[in-house]
């Protein structure tokens, strides 16, 4: 099965700290980064897809894909 997430987040080390843990624990990148303004927030929100092969599994939507 093949799971999908997108990341987001502030532009700042810890949006690269997540999509790096990501990617240690067997998640692909997908695509490129998107990058936005956000005038409510003042600041630039970063956004990255990412994908993981699952073997085993049967998708429910119940299930935590941060926990996959």
């Amino acid at each position: 099965m093949k799971l999908y997430r997108y990341l987001t987040g502030p532009d700042d080390a810890s949006f690269c700290h997540r999509v790096t843990a990501a990617l240690n624990r067997g998640w692909e990148l997908y695509g490129p980064p998107t990058l936005t303004y956000s005038e409510e927030a003042k600041r630039v929100v970063c956004g990255q897809a990412i994908i993981k092969d699952v073997e085993g599994t049967d998708y429910v939507p119940e299930m935590d894909l941060s926990e996959q």
